[in-house]
């Protein structure tokens, strides 16, 4: 109950245009973060956890960042079956900062692709009390990435597993219009 309250909480600041402070930050660095914290529910589950790339820098929303990488990576770990695996990657290429959550899950189903970044959306929901969760995670990943004028994009096949691509600008600068800043 917590989680949901929180969750609404952070939409509902966004909704409103809250800004955030931001700071100097390296997805890579929190991709690993997560991971650390991941990794004894992943072990749990039988899952490899990993995280490959190198740095990848930005003048970002730190706690955004965080919650970016923890939402994908949280499900990957849900949503995967026993000895499967999870990969991060986190680096950068000429336009900014890329997060890649791959897995070998359960897959999301062709008729739900269109539907998974959809408030309180879920795709199996005979699997909510077991799994857990809001139905806001990929919703507030997406407006997070989306307000630091980022994207997120998913590629995911049924009994294959699910890659989930987040792609944000080196700098995130509400209060400069849309010019680059420097943290």
């Amino acid at each position: 109950l917590l989680a949901l309250i929180e969750d609404v909480i952070d939409l509902s600041r966004m909704d409103e245009g809250e800004s955030f402070p931001t700071e100097e930050t390296d997805l890579h660095e929190l991709a690993e973060e997560v991971a650390s914290q991941l990794a004894p529910e992943a072990g749990r589950r039988g899952i490899t956890l990993s995280v490959s790339g190198g740095a990848a820098k930005l003048c970002g929303v730190r706690r955004l960042l965080w919650e970016i990488v923890w939402n994908l990576a949280d499900n990957a770990v849900k949503y995967n079956r026993p000895g499967g695996s999870v990969e991060l990657w986190a680096g950068a290429d000429v336009r900014g900062p890329v997060l890649t959550v791959s897995d070998t899950g359960i897959g999301i189903p062709p008729e739900h692709h269109a539907r998974v970044f959809e408030r309180f959306y879920r795709v199996d929901k005979s699997h909510s009390k077991e799994i857990g969760g809001t139905g806001l995670g990929l919703p507030i990943t997406k407006n997070f990435a989306e307000m630091m004028g980022g994207s997120i994009a998913a590629q995911s096949e049924v009994g294959v597993g699910s890659t989930f691509t987040v792609k944000l600008p080196f700098a995130y600068a509400p209060d400069c219009a849309g010019e680059a800043k420097h943290c």
